[in-house]
């Protein structure tokens, strides 16, 4: 069963970067268009990124031009590089498929301090 595991996450200022990870066991995930999502506290999961196989991406508005996402298929792992950085982008963040077809993962929570 194919296993995913987030990091990177943690406490950064406001304005301030983070790059998260989400490694996936498994052979799906080169098949697969990949997707993180965001859970605040209080709110519903939602997508923020999303990357297709051949790499072409999607982005939430809130985070439309202050974030990008990466897949590396070599070592089946998927990034999210997020810029400038807003109180309103804290949470929980997981990856899956677009569909939400896996396990999820832990998580990795992101603290935004302004």
């Amino acid at each position: 069963q194919v296993q995913l595991v987030e990091s990177g996450g943690g406490l950064v200022q406001a304005g301030g970067s983070l790059r998260l990870s989400c490694a996936a066991s498994g052979s799906i995930f080169s098949i697969c268009a990949m997707a993180w999502f965001r859970q605040a506290p209080g709110k519903q999961r939602e997508l923020v990124a999303a990357i297709t196989s051949g790499g072409s991406t999607n982005y939430a508005d809130s985070v439309e031009g202050r974030c990008t996402t990466t897949r590396d298929s070599s070592r089946k792992t998927v990034y999210l590089q997020m810029n400038n950085r807003k109180p309103e982008d804290a949470g929980d963040y997981y990856c899956n498929t677009v569909d939400q077809e896996l396990l999820w993962g832990q998580g990795t929570q992101v603290t935004v301090a302004s």
